[in-house]
């Protein structure tokens, strides 16, 4: 049995106790928050959880197995830190850390601790990620061409961090875990429409080794809600609508036949192929639920996850390097990856 402790119960703190509650190799002990009204709300719904004002009470109990940090990403790195240093495994929020040398200690005290660390993106739990990654994978598509995702809506103005950080950070993980590539450079350009405030909405692009290229939109000011993802390939392509009830992932056998000869060098034929519409069965577990068991199994049996504390790492680096390409206007900032040791 696993026994987690919470540091959180704000906005995603009672779906991690609810989550972790439901599956029976973890037991949620406690939580902490230092809002003693969302305490009385975790103890009315779970009467047998011990509650706490203080983080230091969790961090040393010795009824706590693994600390869960669900609080804003300037606090990740000071509670991350001694989670790991009082002898706990970590599960992080997204983002992971608010710039990369914070993760990269984070991995490097969790190694020298022999500790793990597992990141929430969510996202790429989900049945409609995970069929999505499958289908890459298996090299149906051919090669990727694009990644194109647009993620806005009336959203939740944030203080502490840019529309990239609160948004695309989604779109980064599931590019990540679906593409299994690595931007070599990013640029990114947005606005901020309160003064003083940050970019409330933002367009990053990734450039990667070769012709694939991908683009993310991402807006707190928009009438309409959108989540859509385009990945289209040499030979198919896919639409990825999380708004869509059900049918969520279409594949689409469409692409561009290029004939250009030697011959022909001045010439460019492009033919294009038209097939069917393939709609997959997408698996309808939650995905926090989806999430907690491989957690499970990365603590139990070594089975190493979809986004471990490295994959959490790759996502900040790229955040990071965006943020710098946003202060000079879409200046093309390159990605140095070496230094990560990833």
């Amino acid at each position: 049995m696993i026994r987690i402790g919470v540091i959180g119960y704000g906005y995603w703190g009672p779906n991690l106790v609810r989550n972790f509650s439901e599956i029976e190799d973890f037991k949620v002990t406690m939580v902490a928050d230092v809002n003693a009204d969302s305490l009385a709300k975790a103890q009315k719904r779970y009467p047998a959880l011990q509650i706490t004002t203080q983080v230091d009470e969790l961090l040393q109990s010795p009824q706590v197995d693994v600390v869960a940090v669900a609080t804003p990403v300037f606090t990740h790195y000071e509670l991350g830190l001694k989670a790991l240093r009082s002898g706990k495994h970590l599960f992080m929020e997204k983002p992971f850390t608010s710039n990369s040398e914070q993760g990269l200690r984070l991995l490097e005290e969790a190694q020298k601790l022999k500790l793990k660390i597992f990141v929430d993106h969510t996202f790429i739990h989900t049945g409609a990620v995970r069929k999505i990654q499958e289908v890459v994978a298996s090299g149906k598509l051919g090669k990727i061409y694009y990644y194109d995702s647009v993620r806005i809506n009336l959203g939740l103005f944030q203080h502490d961090v840019n529309v990239l950080w609160d948004l695309a950070v989604h779109d980064l993980a599931i590019m990540d875990y679906v593409l299994n590539q690595k931007p070599v450079a990013v640029a990114a350009t947005g606005i901020s429409h309160v003064p003083g405030g940050p970019e409330n909405i933002a367009y990053l692009t990734c450039f990667f080794n070769g012709n694939t290229i991908a683009h993310i939109h991402v807006n707190w000011l928009s009438p309409v809600k959108i989540r859509t993802t385009l990945i289209g390939g040499d030979r198919q392509m896919i639409v990825y609508d999380d708004m869509e009830p059900t049918e969520k992932v279409k594949v689409y056998d469409k692409g561009i036949t290029l004939n250009n000869s030697p011959e022909e060098r001045y010439k460019l034929l492009v033919g294009y192929r038209t097939g069917d519409v393939w709609t997959p069965q997408l698996d309808t577990t939650e995905a926090l639920r989806w999430e907690a068991s491989g957690l499970a199994d990365y603590l139990l049996k070594g089975k190493e996850p979809a986004s471990d504390g490295r994959a959490g790492l790759r996502i900040v680096h790229i955040l990071e390097a965006g943020s710098r390409s946003l202060a000079k206007k879409g200046q093309p900032v390159e990605l140095e990856w070496g230094k990560l040791k990833l």
